[in-house]
């Protein structure tokens, strides 16, 4: 998802500590286990070591998934048809759902999102109907028609289930136990109106739709919470389970499809014409038209455009399928390593978006190229009235007012393939895991996109002078708080850009680029198409990084500390003395850390730079030997 700061004020500093001065009330003591030293007196430094949970055989304490990891599976054949003229969505799901854990289950529950939309749902009593996440005056919801258990393989007996709605979230009673390795089978046909503005996450304009949790989801069960049944608010995103999944929609034939996956029947759905140019986008770096604005205006472009057809995806091993259509789609496609990226957008945004198919395969190119290869066939952008989305495989993108905000929000959409739909994490809960990540990774792509805009240091640090004036004006959050409990207006500084400023801190100036590195895209690897906590990723960046980081993590994730430093003495050595000792103590006002970037300078006119580790800061001491 794509939120843009309000007020960004790019004021670079010289130091990566915030110093706040007055009279501010003392911070309270950190929250968690409390610790002793060794008098027997409580341990509430910054420095105490974190109550992280035990290691498992499940999660190892290297922060690697352990020797008996599991995680469950979900694998999904979907059939949609989409009724343009009453904006009505027909579906059929046939779900199998493989319990990979070691209890046996006797439900199972459905995340059902249309639902918020519906009167008196809790989206519609915590937002506003005007506001992003808002229905505006939409009411709608699934009706289900049917919902069945297959018992006893796919031609076996149907057993309606019983269902027990709670809100956005469903409780499926199984017909039959599931017990450890076995696989259940749900078929499920429904229907429902499409809003026009579905929480800023789907939608329709004029004849453009953009389709996403438009199909019932099942929720994950896993070793941490059992199952996760935080229900769908608008604000907070999603969590599901990776699997293969089959895709027909059918709709008018006029209608171009974008969409998660491969597309299996190209000479059903498009003129010849159309597909040789897609072979020729596969093998170029150049974005190559597929369908121009004449064949457009003409129809060349598909084999008929009376009636229905449908337009078939597949994809394997991804978490979600979204789509998006319209019959007034321009197509262009470039490549890179044989991954196809495309851009789908209306005549009217033509100006700035014939750039985003080059966009986008740069950026598949950048974050492939410096943290993990992309392992997907295809990524779609497309233009219509969200603002910013992200679905595997598949970015939505509004109109944008120049080339450099596109860019920022297509390459910020199309990260989202790395966290979450690579490295699984639990949007809903921890919010900042893969949008502070993505913003993190944003710099790089950005700086070697638009280098005249600036590097990607200066991109930091813009980011730097952001959090530390929102700080010093007390609109921080922890970043680990649920994100439906952030005030919106606040939504963005706790866990997109203060995360990523602490990214770029561990790495400038606590491990170093390399080791910093190293231990991200370990932590990458290790967790693909798996579901890391943030305790897995905090263990992986101290097990490759090298260095114990409970302080960090503890003042830049888990809590908001205030940074508030002072000299309180120098002490400097008598005449005559053959070495120059010179001790500084200094005060703690608050409780945030940071390492220290010190200057001295001598009476013969010398100075001398020097960085000393924030862990300096558990004795308030340093000294310097000259």
């Amino acid at each position: 998802m794509n939120i843009r700061a309000s007020a960004l004020l790019c004021v670079l500093l010289a130091s990566p500590a915030a110093a706040q001065r007055g009279n501010a009330a003392p911070e309270p003591p950190a929250v968690g286990a409390v610790r002793y030293d060794i008098s027997g007196s409580a341990d509430t430094s910054i420095f105490s070591p974190l109550a992280l949970p035990a290691a498992t055989v499940f999660r190892s304490a290297s922060g690697a998934p352990g020797a008996r990891y599991w995680q469950n599976r979900a694998d999904y054949d979907l059939r949609a048809t989409l009724d343009t003229a009453t904006k009505t969505l027909r579906g059929t799901t046939r779900l199998r759902y493989t319990n990979n854990s070691p209890d046996t289950l006797h439900f199972l529950w459905m995340q059902m999102e249309q639902n918020a939309f519906r009167s008196k749902s809790l989206n519609s009593y915590i937002f506003p109907q005007d506001s992003r996440f808002g229905a505006r005056g939409f009411e709608g919801g699934y009706t289900i028609e049917r919902f069945e258990q297959v018992i006893g393989g796919p031609k076996g007996r149907r057993v309606a289930v019983v269902q027990r709605p709670n809100e956005t979230m469903l409780r499926v009673e199984l017909g039959e136990p599931l017990p450890p390795g076995r696989t259940a089978t749900l078929d499920i046909a429904y229907h429902f109106t499409i809003p026009e503005h579905g929480a800023d996450r789907m939608g329709r304009e004029g004849a453009l739709y953009e389709l996403a949790q438009w199909y019932p989801r099942v929720a994950v069960y896993d070793d941490v919470r059992g199952w996760n049944i935080e229900p769908y608010l608008g604000q907070g995103e999603f969590y599901l389970e990776y699997g293969d999944f089959t895709l027909e929609v059918t709709l008018p034939a006029g209608y171009i499809v974008a969409a998660t996956g491969t597309l299996q029947n190209p000479r059903d759905v498009l003129a010849t014409t159309q597909i040789t140019r897609l072979a020729q986008a596969a093998k170029s770096t150049t974005p190559v038209s597929i369908v121009t604005l004449d064949e457009l205006k003409s129809g060349a472009a598909r084999p008929r455009t009376t009636g229905m057809l449908t337009w078939r995806f597949a994809a394997k091993n991804v978490r979600d399928v979204a789509f998006a259509a319209s019959p007034e789609y321009l197509w262009d496609a470039a490549s890179w390593q044989g991954i196809i990226a495309q851009a789908y957008y209306r005549p009217s945004a033509q100006d700035l978006w014939k750039d985003a198919a080059d966009q986008s395969r740069q950026s598949i190119e950048e974050y492939s190229t410096r943290w993990f290869r992309y392992p997907y066939p295809q990524i779609s952008a497309v233009e219509g009235p969200i603002s910013g989305m992200e679905y595997p495989m598949l970015a939505m993108e509004a109109h944008s007012t120049d080339k450099f905000d596109l860019f920022n929000v297509v390459t910020h959409e199309i990260a989202h393939n790395w966290f979450p739909m690579i490295v699984g994490s639990n949007e809903r809960v921890h919010m900042w895991q893969d949008e502070g990540f993505n913003t993190f990774v944003n710099t790089f792509a950005e700086a070697r996109r638009y280098p005249e805009k600036g590097d990607q240091m200066a991109r930091a640090l813009g980011e730097r002078a952001y959090v530390e004036t929102a700080m010093q004006r007390g609109l921080d959050v922890p970043s680990v708080t649920n994100a439906d409990r952030i005030d919106p207006r606040l939504l963005g500084l706790a866990e997109y850009v203060k995360p990523s400023v602490g990214l770029q801190l561990l790495r400038q100036e606590i491990l170093g680029p390399q080791a910093f590195d190293d231990a991200f895209r370990t932590y990458i690897a290790r967790w693909a198409f798996k579901h890391p906590t943030p305790t897995d990723f905090f263990r992986t960046m101290e097990d490759v990084g090298g260095r114990r980081l409970d302080w960090f993590w503890r003042e830049w994730f888990l809590e908001n500390p205030r940074f508030d430093q002072a000299i309180d003495t120098v002490a400097v050595p008598t005449a005559g003395d053959s070495t120059t000792t010179v001790t500084v103590a200094y005060g703690n006002r608050a409780r945030g850390v940071l390492p220290i970037r010190a200057r001295f300078t001598f009476t013969d006119g010398t100075s001398e730079s020097v960085e000393y580790p924030a862990e300096v800061w558990s004795t308030n001491t340093l000294r310097y030997i000259r």
